[in-house]
């Protein structure tokens, strides 16, 4: 199982990025996504989750609005659109999926948010 973040790196407060997460080495299609976020000093965080088939999705209070997560099953593929973005939103951000009871994580990607 394999999970590589892209798309991260320095933006102004009030930009935009987008995340991606390139999986491989499982049914994709067939697993349940996250995007964490871990900024400095500060334990994990969840940031964002979408199902496996019906695409549900659910986020953060502080990204609520401005987040969006979505998936390619086609391409085997993890996105995470993020509008609006503030100081508060730099962290190394993280794709993990829950694959026959063991959880995956990638190597994560830098978001810096600063003028």
């Amino acid at each position: 199982v394999q999970l590589v973040e892209s798309g991260g790196g320095l933006v102004q407060p009030g930009g935009s990025l987008r995340l991606s997460c390139a999986a491989s080495g499982f049914t994709f299609s067939n697993c349940p996504m996250m995007w964490y976020r871990q900024a400095p000093g500060k334990g994990r965080e969840l940031v964002a989750t979408i199902t496996s088939t019906s695409g549900t999705t659910t986020y953060a209070d502080s990204v609520k609005g401005r987040f969006a997560i979505s998936r390619d099953n086609a391409k085997n593929a993890l996105y995470l659109q993020m509008n609006s973005l503030k100081p508060e939103d730099t962290a190394v951000y993280y794709c993990k999926t829950i694959w026959r009871i063991a959880i995956y994580w990638g190597q994560g990607t830098q978001v810096t948010v600063s003028s």
